[in-house]
Order: C-alpha cells, then structure tokens, then sequence
C-alpha cells in the first residue's frame, strides 16, 4: 500500500518558538524513522506527509493514499486530535485510527467519563470547574486528583494535583485553568495500583494485546505518573506484564470503555484501582504513542511478546480490513460496522 504518515515533528514547532511543554505529545525523529521502518519492512510505500495542513493541501489538489496513517495531535483546541481524521472524511481518504468524533470525546476526559458511565464502567466520581471559584460548589469526598480536562502526555499532573480540602482544590484549580487554558477535571483520588492497557482492533474484533501495571519508582522527583516521569520514564518509572485477577479485570473494563468510546483499530487505556482493588477507568488514548521503546503501547506488545513491527502490522490490518481495502490481493475481512466503509479497492 502507499501510506500517507501525518506526524506533528517536536522539532519543527519547538524551531517555530513553541515551548516543550506545549508539544510536549509531539514526536521526535526517532519516532518518525521507527515507524516508517516499520511500515516499509512490512511492504508499504511510505510517503512522509508531515503535519496535518500539508495533508489537507495535498488532498485539495487531489492527491489521494490508499490509506493515511496519522499519529497527528494538534496543537490548539480540544478537538485538536480531531482534525486529520475529518479532513479525511472530508476528502473521503481512507485513514487509520478512531474517527472524529472519538478523537474529541476521548480527548476531553469529562466528556469520555461521562460516555463510558453511561455503558456502565467504573470511573472515580468527578467534577469539572471551569473557574477556582467552583471549587467551593465541587460536592467531593476528599482526596481528589486534580488535572487539566484536555492534555495528554501527563501534562499538569504532579505531586501537587492530590488536594487534601477545599483550599488546596481551589489553589491547584487556579494553577492549572492559568497554565493551560481550559477546565480542570476534579476526581476522587485512586490510591490503588495503576494500569495501562493496550488494545488492538474494532467493535467485536477488539481485543486486548497486554496489561501492563505501572510503578513509579521511590527516587522519582514526583509520585504520579507525571508529564517528567514519562518523559523520563526508562530511569522512573517500572512496567510490569500483569496477569492475575485483579489485573484480568482492568483489562475487561477497559475492553468495555473501548467499545463503549467506539475506538478503532488501536487505542491504550489507562485505569487505576479503588482500596478496595476495583479498578477505575481514567482516560483512553486512540492515538497512543509509538516510539518502541519510550511510549506505553510499543512497550505493553514487547512485554507481550507481539514486537514492534507485529503491532505496527495489526493497526494497519485492522485499518484496511475495517475500510474495505483489499492488501495484497487478500479478500478484505468485513466488520460489522459498514458506516465508515467505502467501496472495496485493491492495492499492490
């Protein structure tokens, strides 16, 4: 197949005067050389687009892939990871990955609460404040964790975000509404172990790849799963294959907020348990980092013995099949959701 890869490059924007914190989910080149590797290993003719405005010029003029491979986040806006997929629906460009309307939902985490409460999944009991003056109307049982409603990455997460009392929640609600510009999300503290789990496929054919449980190591500088722990993450932060019940069982909730979400092709969840050891849905990622070694999904299929260029394979399997495409000259598998589904084409 010839793929369109869309990436936002860290580089690029950093050289254009942006902060590191604020393309702090942006990709290195690393990255970018990793998975077209990967992609050319496979057999597919990898056609670097770069960021999403370049797609869209490209498609107006009428250029078309048999299939765009975005890991684009966006830089503005809490419908920013949105933006490539409806600029492919937009040109009718078959793409990888969940489509608009998941990429909003998952990005603002009320929002993705809400949806998945709705389907029945756990989730930490939580409010929104738009100002540090709601804090004071918030009807929480204390400790909460506080953390802006639409970043990634770990973005404004830290030692600080676990408030104690009203005062705390509106001070670290002040901090955070100034530094990043939009809403905080309040939500009752999970004291609990803490869970990543990796997902690949659509609807029914969804399944789980690998659970993986998340230490924070005594020595971090902070004891959440923070923006600098992640970054940091090989000296901070321990990775464990888990499979025992409680484990098994974050693994089916987060199948379940998957699906409830409409995630596609490849996403990775995060959940953390309640004292009681019932684990809680946080937050689902339809775009979820690809560097083999430095982002969670690539590390959950290593630690599950799929590799790298197998997770790479699936992701597209999964695109092509959901869309129609024919690889190969392999009869493309139908699923049963036929919304998103062209006519069937054929690629070399």
């Amino acid at each position: 197949m010839r793929i369109g890869f869309v990436y936002d490059l860290r580089e690029e924007y950093l050289a254009a005067g942006y902060s590191e914190l604020e393309v702090a989910e942006f990709d290195s080149p690393a990255t970018i050389d990793e998975i077209e590797a990967a992609l050319v290993h496979l057999g597919h003719d990898v056609d670097r687009v770069g960021r999403g405005q370049n797609l869209a010029r490209r498609l107006a003029a009428g250029e078309r892939f048999d299939l765009v491979f975005s890991i684009a986040e966006g830089l503005k806006g809490r419908s920013r990871e949105a933006q490539v997929p409806a600029v492919c629906e937009l040109f009718e460009q078959p793409y990888a990955f969940s489509d608009p309307l998941t990429m909003a939902a998952t990005l603002d985490k009320s929002v993705a609460k809400q949806i998945v409460m709705a389907h029945g999944v756990p989730t930490a009991t939580f409010a929104q404040l738009r100002s540090a003056e709601e804090a004071d109307a918030a009807t929480l049982d204390y400790p909460l964790f506080v953390k802006p409603v639409a970043e990634g990455t770990g973005k404004g997460c830290d030692a600080a975000s676990i408030v104690m009392n009203k005062d705390d929640l509106r001070q670290s609600a002040a901090r955070l509404i100034e530094r990043f510009a939009q809403p905080v999300l309040a939500e009752t503290y999970l004291p609990g172990r803490e869970f990543t789990v990796g997902i690949l496929g659509t609807g029914d054919t969804a399944r789980i790849i690998g659970i993986a449980e998340i230490t924070v190591r005594e020595g971090a500088e902070d004891p959440v799963y923070s923006y600098e722990n992640k970054e940091a993450c090989e000296e901070t932060v321990v990775y464990t294959l888990a499979d025992d019940a409680e484990a098994r069982r974050a693994g089916a909730i987060a199948l379940q907020a998957y699906r409830a979400l409409d995630c596609r092709d490849a996403a990775r969840l995060d959940l953390k348990s309640d004292a009681n050891g019932l684990p809680h849905f946080l937050e689902a990622n339809p775009i979820a980092g690809l560097h083999p070694t430095h982002s969670d999904l690539p590390i959950i299929a290593e630690l599950a013995g799929l590799g790298y260029d197998n997770l790479i394979a699936e992701i597209i399997a999964s695109a092509a099949h959901r869309q129609g495409v024919i690889v190969g000259g392999q009869e493309p598998v139908t699923h049963a959701c036929t919304c998103c589904a062209p006519k069937v084409r054929e690629v070399a």
